[in-house]
Parts: C-alpha cells; structure tokens; sequence
C-alpha cells in the first residue's frame, strides 16, 4: 500500500510546445496536473502543486518550460495529492 501513496513521476511536457508562446509555462502545470491525477487516481482539483516546482516550470519565462521534469507525488488519506521536485 505504501508504493499507492508516494511515487516518483517523470511527467513529459511536450505538448506544451503546441500552446502559443505566452501561455506555455501555464499549460505545463496544468499538464503536470492533469499527469499526476491520472496516476494518483484523484481529482485535479486535489492535487496540490509546490513552491520549488512551480518555480521550476517557471524559471526559463512563460515562454520555455522544460520539456519533461521528475516530481515525487504523495497522496493522503483524504485525498488530497501534494507534489513536489524529486530530489
């Protein structure tokens, strides 16, 4: 049970290069969430997503998110999925 509550995830970003070019870093984190939801089994709306990763998505401008990031996902009991930078 304890591998269903923490997982370490490469997300890829590619279709982020589809968005137009100013709204791409929005798009990642909205494809880092939409990944994370499918994997965790849980709601978008639940998936809470950290400082640190936030500002790695960000740190190229909207522009030019990476093109895949690995992030470690733990789920809790009520549901909610914390996600942040796997070290």
């Amino acid at each position: 049970m304890a591998d269903d509550r923490e997982r370490i995830i490469t997300v890829p970003l590619r279709a982020t290069k589809q968005a137009p070019r100013t709204k791409r870093a929005a798009r990642a984190i909205k494809e880092i969430r939409a990944q994370i939801a499918r994997h965790m089994k849980a709601d978008a709306e639940s998936v809470w997503i950290d400082a640190s990763l936030n500002e790695k998505v960000w740190e190229n401008g909207i522009r030019n998110p990476p093109s895949k990031v690995t992030v470690k996902a733990v789920k809790f009991d009520d549901g909610l999925v914390e996600v942040s930078l796997a070290e």
